[in-house]
């Protein structure tokens, strides 16, 4: 009885220590993406909000200004949005 406790706590705190790390991983990206978007380096899609870089293969000009997007789903989206 003794040893299945001793396994299930060092399982326990096993699956604590991963699953805090994965949401520190998470936020340290989130916060990288925010930082480099502050310093022009990263755009945000205009449909879901991902950060994408300038140099995206995937835009449109619209007017003067230059749209990036994650996926060429993103920019369909956002052409039928212009054309409603």
């Amino acid at each position: 009885m003794l040893k299945f406790l001793v396994i299930a706590a060092a399982c326990f705190i096993l699956y604590k220590l991963l699953t805090n790390d994965r949401k520190k991983k998470v936020e340290v990206k989130k916060n990288n993406d925010e930082q480099m978007a502050k310093e022009g380096v990263l755009v945000k899609d205009p449909v879901c909000g991902t950060y994408v870089s300038k140099d995206s293969d995937i835009r449109i000009k619209d007017g003067e200004q230059v749209m990036c997007f994650c996926s060429y789903e993103c920019r369909d989206k956002y052409l039928k949005m212009i054309k409603e």
